[in-house]
């Protein structure tokens, strides 16, 4: 790579931080903070939640065990975190756009689709830019030994931005940032370099209990504490088998995760919108009916999330989610008969997994 010439050659460690911070928010990045490798005191909570079995069929979490908390055994030689977040709020996000999100959950036959998963698969946009970023310190630099995360590996993500200074845990378990809620994705770049560590910020959640109270599945068992195996988002993105039969009724009519914790928590009303045209809503998959969705076969799927993040959950659990969704708007008005014959009709040409989620709905009604 070619040398920068408008900088030193190599920079205090405070002025090559910011120089990084002006670099990353120059390629779309919100906020950029660095986060030591010394993560012992996080480990008894990460095996206590393991040791509940709060991770569920997320057995990766389980396998990779205490390197999510050592940051250099899973990359041998990283000194230091580069820990970034992206907001990811659409451009055209109204104000009150809470509001606009609790509607979309009372109309029963409206497909609802996590915020964050509506636009482009938010893996391959961090990943794009946070090994820009890496190219961008090492054209200065020279070669470094640095490694790209985003959600892809064992990698305690709030931890790391936490003592990064991007924010506080929230009682939801997500990153809260006072200026910018929790509508974010975090990133990082685990380097070689010894970079001075940026200030943590303060909790600031005091007796608030708001996203605790919103859980439909009372998946947050108690403050900081969740039980992956009720959550909404586990049970239609990471859960492969069929969904739980308690859960099923609180499913309502999402049908890829779920943003109530975020909805209620007070913060968001300060959420920044993404000047990234990425995360804008894709068609289909914000205010779609759910029969309009349905009638999708496998490759009208694939084709239609191309580049989604919800592509890798698969035809057959898409169907699944969509099913319970059918029932729960069945139940809202049994006296719909578009939606029992488009429920009837899918059933002889079902999988024995979507059968069953379809026979549930058809008796909800």
């Amino acid at each position: 790579m070619t040398q920068a010439t408008d900088l030193d050659p190599v920079l205090p460690g405070a002025a090559l931080v910011a120089q990084v911070q002006a670099w990353g928010r120059a390629a779309g990045f919100s906020q950029i903070g660095i986060a030591p490798i010394d993560l012992r005191d996080a480990e008894p909570g990460l095996l206590a939640w393991l040791a509940a079995g709060f991770h569920g069929e997320m057995d990766y979490m389980a396998r990779h065990g205490l390197k999510r908390a050592r940051p250099a055994e899973l990359v041998p030689g990283t000194a230091s975190v580069i820990s970034v977040r992206m907001d990811y709020l659409p451009g055209a996000t109204p104000e009150g756009w809470q509001a606009v999100e609790w509607a979309g959950l009372q109309r029963a036959q409206q497909a609802q689709v996590s915020l964050y998963a509506r636009g482009r698969d938010y893996h391959k946009v961090l990943r794009q830019r946070l090994q820009g970023l890496a190219d961008r310190i090492a054209a200065h630099l020279g070669p470094f030994g640095h490694r790209c995360f985003t959600d892809s590996a064992p990698v305690l993500e709030v931890e790391l931005a936490q003592r990064a200074g991007l924010g506080w845990r929230g009682k939801h378990t997500l990153l809260l940032h006072r200026e910018a809620g929790s509508t974010f994705f975090l990133g990082e770049i685990y380097v070689d370099l010894a970079l001075p560590r940026s200030e943590p910020t303060s909790s600031h959640c005091g007796q608030c209990t708001a996203c605790l109270d919103a859980c439909p599945t009372q998946a947050i068992v108690a403050p900081y504490r969740l039980d992956a195996r009720r959550c909404i988002s586990y049970l239609t993105i990471e859960h492969e088998g069929d969904i739980p039969l308690e859960f099923r009724r609180a499913l309502g009519n999402r049908i890829y995760g779920c943003d109530d914790c975020q909805l209620a928590c007070p913060w968001n009303k300060f959420a920044q919108r993404s000047p990234l045209p990425d995360f804008d809503p894709r068609e289909g998959m914000q205010g779609a009916h759910l029969l309009s969705l349905w009638a999708w076969d496998e490759a009208s799927f694939l084709r239609r999330t191309e580049g989604s993040a919800i592509r890798r959950i698969g035809y057959e659990r898409w169907r699944r989610n969509l099913a319970v969704a059918l029932g729960n708007a069945l139940r809202a008005d049994p006296e719909d008969q578009t939606l029992r014959a488009a429920l009837r009709a899918a059933r002889p040409h079902a999988s024995a997994r979507v059968a069953r989620h379809i026979d549930w709905a058809l008796d909800e009604g």
